[in-house]
């Protein structure tokens, strides 16, 4: 039952001029790829095989001896989970109950804006930077390498990709300039909601 790359829900193009085409076709079409790829060749003819994708990460998070299959299962999934939280013409104010919770939860748009951009910027090396459902209140998080919040009893609700290989092509060394092009212009908040709403 292999785990099948979702297809991205929009042109390889359609996220310019704040992600360009030749980073999604070398992130979504190499990098992404290659997991799932290695991931269903891990799992073949094993257990873990019948299960679905969040259920191997689950099992698999804390044991060495599945690293590998963790890994490429993980980062299979966290990319397939950020490809929809980026749509054109996103970003800006959220909308929906999501934008009342962020407001309850972190004060202000902006202050929440600010607290996600700086876990994007201050995750030390390759990894994520999160916005999370937590026991009912919304957290930001940041995760290291393939790491994911539903392993810590989160729910994922928005992530950024903070991995060399999502911004060098187009921004070098500035992640902050990532970062902040990807929160002031493509958070698909529509997505968000959505998820806030199935988790709440």
């Amino acid at each position: 039952m292999a785990y099948q790359q979702p297809a991205l829900p929009y042109t390889e193009n359609a996220l310019e001029p704040h992600i360009s085409a030749n980073t999604i076709g070398f992130h979504y079409g190499k990098h992404h790829a290659t997991y799932v790829k290695n991931y269903n060749a891990l799992v073949e003819g094993t257990a873990f095989d019948a299960m679905s994708i969040e259920e191997v990460i689950l099992q698999t998070a804390t044991d060495p001896s599945k690293i590998g299959i963790f890994n490429n299962g993980a980062q299979a999934w966290n990319h397939s989970f950020y490809w929809n939280c980026l749509t054109p013409n996103g970003g800006g104010e959220p909308s929906g109950e999501i934008a009342a919770k962020i407001a309850e939860d972190f004060g202000t748009i902006e202050k929440f804006k600010e607290e996600f951009k700086n876990a994007a910027v201050t995750q030390f090396g390759s990894g994520w930077a999160w916005l999370v459902l937590d026991n009912g209140t919304l957290k930001i998080a940041k995760t290291g390498n393939a790491q994911n919040p539903t392993t810590s009893g989160q729910t994922p609700l928005l992530c950024i990709d903070v991995w060399e290989h999502a911004y060098y092509l187009d921004y070098q060394n500035r992640r902050p300039d990532h970062a902040a092009a990807l929160i002031e212009n493509l958070i698909n908040w529509q997505f968000v909601n959505d998820n806030y709403l199935a988790a709440k």
